[in-house]
């Protein structure tokens, strides 16, 4: 009997209209948009709620009614290879219900690319289509104490985490940027007064040295480890480096960690996807 698989249920499409562009520092920018079809949002309990933005060739947005928003499903599946949409992972830093927006926030890495490019030229009018949420981690609100360390692009997810955290939460928030001048303005962010956030740089350290894997081993880590919960998020290369401080080191339960590589220096991002799939994409 020849065996089936169950196509995973999906996610639905959501068409969104650029209100706002912020520049958060020299290498990050937040992009607010309007959910136009609020209704079709489903909503996720876990804060790392992240979207797939979608990006249509020239050939497919030319049939595309004027106003109209392309369809992702219908065309992804009747699209040819060379015409096939782009897709971006992006965290959502913030779902804001009653006004039916999102928060996009967006490390800048030069010309190259999709997410980037969209979002350093991002206005208000400006349409975009996205498929989510989709998210994993929960943070357990009874954690003895919790570990939330990322880069830039890790840092939506680890601020969302922050202010999910209950006000007795315990811990520290390390956010690595390139220097000083790439720090974020945090007045707005709800952080419990018994969380710490620490910026590290990579400027500060030397070539074949990481300022979040040294800030991860460096960190005031409580004498009982049982009940601590670690989300480390970030460069896949640093991220397989925190593993042996987290595991070999530290001697954590899988059950207890959230690790993963978001992005791979020397890497596009099509690339990087692929390669997760291989013995030099894995993480854990």
């Amino acid at each position: 009997m020849e065996k089936t698989t169950a196509r995973k249920p999906r996610k639905p499409q959501l068409n969104l209209e650029v209100t706002e562009r912020r520049e958060l520092s020299p290498g990050m920018v937040r992009v607010v948009c309007r959910i136009a079809n609020h209704a079709d949002y489903q909503d996720i309990v876990p804060p790392e709620k992240y979207v797939k933005l979608v990006f249509f060739s020239d050939a497919t947005l030319a049939d595309i009614p004027s106003g109209e928003f392309p369809d992702y499903w219908s065309l992804r599946d009747a699209a040819a290879p060379e015409d096939l949409p782009v897709t971006r992972h992006m965290t959502l830093r913030r779902y804001d219900a009653a006004a039916g927006t999102v928060w996009i926030d967006v490390a800048l890495h030069g010309t190259e690319g999709h997410a980037g490019p969209w979002a350093a030229t991002a206005k208000p009018g400006d349409r975009l289509v996205a498929v989510g949420p989709g998210g994993k981690w929960e943070p357990d609100p009874d954690a003895s104490w919790t570990l939330l360390a990322g880069d830039e692009a890790a840092i939506p997810a680890v601020l969302a985490n922050v202010e999910s955290l209950p006000d007795t939460a315990e811990g520290l928030a390390i956010l690595e940027v390139q220097d000083p001048a790439h720090r974020h303005d945090l007045s707005g962010v709800t952080v419990p007064e018994g969380v710490r956030i620490q910026w590290v740089y990579r400027s500060s350290h030397q070539q074949d040295e990481r300022a979040l894997v040294l800030a991860v081993s460096r960190a005031p880590w409580p004498e009982d480890l049982s009940g601590i919960q670690v989300f480390v998020h970030g460069e896949r290369e640093a991220m397989k480096e925190v593993r042996k401080e987290l595991f070999d080191r530290r001697n954590l339960d899988r059950s207890q960690v959230s690790l993963s590589g978001y992005w791979a220096a020397g890497r596009t991002e099509d690339l990087f996807q692929a390669e997760k799939k291989l013995p030099v994409g894995k993480i854990l």
